[in-house]
C-alpha cells in the first residue's frame, strides 16, 4: 500500500464525509462553471459553422476556440470584478480551467462526430440540439472526476476558490 493510498484510506476511515461533501460541491460548481463557458462557445461555434456551411473540422475548430474563450472568461470575470490584475486573473483562469475545458471539448466533439448525422443536422432540428445537449452532459460527467481530483490537490478551481471567498 503506497504512502498516499494509506493516508487517504486513513482519512476516509476517520470519517471525512463533510470534507468530501464540500469537495464534491466545489467540483460540481467548477464543472458546471466550465461547462457553461464550453456550452456557450460550443453552441456559438456549431451555429456559426453550420450557418456558414463549413465542414466538421472548421466548425469544431471554431467551437473549441470559442469554448476556451468563454470558459476562461467566466472564470476571470469575478476575479477582475474583485479588483484583481488582468495578468493574474488570466494566469488563474488558465491554471483552473485548461484541463477541464480540454477534456470537455474532446468528449463533447467526439460525441457530436459519433452521433450519425449530428454534425450535418440543421439548426432547426432536434437531432442537432439533442445531440449537442447530450454531448455536453457527457462532457460534464467526464470532466467532474478530473475537477474533483485537481481541487483535492489544491489545483484547478481550488486556486480560484481561494481568491474569492464564495464561488
Amino acid at each position: 500500500m503506497s504512502e498516499e493510498s494509506h493516508h487517504s484510506h486513513h482519512d476516509h476511515a476517520a470519517g471525512a464525509s463533510a470534507q468530501a461533501t464540500s469537495l464534491n460541491r466545489l467540483a460540481v460548481s467548477a464543472t458546471l462553471h466550465c461547462l457553461t463557458g464550453c456550452a456557450i462557445g460550443e453552441v456559438l461555434g456549431m451555429v456559426i459553422g453550420t450557418a456558414l456551411g463549413w465542414g466538421n473540422v472548421e466548425t469544431i475548430a471554431l467551437a473549441v476556440v470559442l469554448a476556451f474563450i468563454f470558459g476562461y472568461s467566466l472564470t476571470m470575470l469575478p476575479l477582475l470584478r474583485s479588483g484583481m490584475a488582468l495578468r493574474r486573473a488570466v494566469g488563474l483562469a488558465l491554471a483552473a480551467d485548461t484541463v477541464s475545458i480540454t477534456i470537455m471539448e474532446i468528449v463533447d466533439n467526439l460525441v457530436m462526430v459519433l452521433i450519425p448525422g449530428a454534425m450535418h443536422a440543421g439548426l432547426d432540428t432536434f437531432l442537432f440540439w439533442g445531440s449537442l445537449t447530450f454531448a455536453l452532459i457527457v462532457a460534464g460527467i467526464a470532466a467532474f472526476p478530473v475537477n474533483r481530483w485537481l481541487i483535492a490537490r489544491g489545483r484547478g478551481h481550488a486556486v480560484v476558490h481561494a481568491h474569492h471567498g464564495h464561488h
